[in-house]
């Protein structure tokens, strides 16, 4: 997996480029998670160039966790520089759609359309969650497990995003938690003109989707896409189903701008 330096962090990323990529995508994870997040058919999404990235701190990148959304776009910023990275759209879970609003806010000219995937304007964390991170991590993975997953979630998928959180460094995703319990732009939504896709599912108890259906009508040029009986981690749940939303969306896209968004 390639790596870039930015300043004092190292950023581990994969990417697939598609021949015939008529996009580039920038997928970004969430909070105490990597790259693994998202699965093959959304890394490998055809007519695309698509990198996905560790946030520092996390996965296989080197560096301090953030504490605040602000900064962590920064850094998403500053990587795409050092790495030639041009205007792409940005596809965040969960902090990663937070920390993709904020840079369609104060980086516009980086964002050439958004994917917001089980998150919200706002990110209120649950107390039960922002304490016990720091006073028994091990028992609040478990808590934030039980509410990470949808409708008769395969076994597997559970256990592999049990293992993934508690690998983790508890420091930093505590960062990450207080970060979106930080996070609010509901005043601020009208003033994104990125398009965007809204991507949430109806059994999501961490961002219900209510969360995405706020985003839906008040980003100016977006739309909803309902995943039914999926949760939290709805891109691995129902992986099919988003990656086909997400290659729709591209369609459009290309149909109004032409080739390289």
């Amino acid at each position: 997996m390639p790596e870039q330096s930015v300043g004092e962090d190292i950023i581990y990323y994969a990417v697939h480029a598609d021949a015939n990529a008529r996009h580039v995508l920038l997928l970004i994870h969430g909070a105490g998670g990597s790259h693994l997040v998202w699965p093959g058919a959304v890394r490998n999404l055809p007519g695309a160039t698509v990198y996905a990235l560790d946030l520092p701190g996390h996965g296989r990148s080197w560096g301090r966790g953030r504490s605040s959304i602000a900064d962590y776009a920064r850094v998403v910023v500053e990587w795409m520089a050092t790495s030639g990275v041009p205007p792409a759209i940005w596809v965040g879970h969960s902090m990663g759609g937070a920390i993709a609003q904020w840079a369609a806010l104060h980086y516009p000219e980086c964002v050439a359309g958004l994917i917001l995937v089980a998150t919200g304007a706002r990110l209120r964390v649950s107390p039960q969650i922002l304490e016990g991170l720091r006073s028994n991590f091990h028992r609040t993975v478990e808590l934030i497990t039980e509410w990470s997953w949808g409708v008769d979630p395969p076994a597997r998928l559970v256990e592999a995003g049990r293992r993934m959180l508690l690998s983790a460094d508890p420091q930093v995703m505590e960062g990450d938690y207080r970060a979106c319990d930080a996070f609010d732009v509901m005043d601020r939504l009208g003033e994104i003109r990125a398009p965007a896709l809204v991507i949430g599912g109806t059994a999501d108890r961490m961002t219900p989707i209510k969360y995405a259906e706020y985003l839906t009508a008040h980003i100016l040029d977006a739309r909803l896409v309902r995943i039914e009986r999926a949760g939290h981690m709805v891109m691995l749940e129902q992986p099919e189903a988003v990656a086909e939303a997400m290659r729709s969306f591209l369609t459009e896209l290309a149909s109004r701008t032409g080739p390289g968004v």
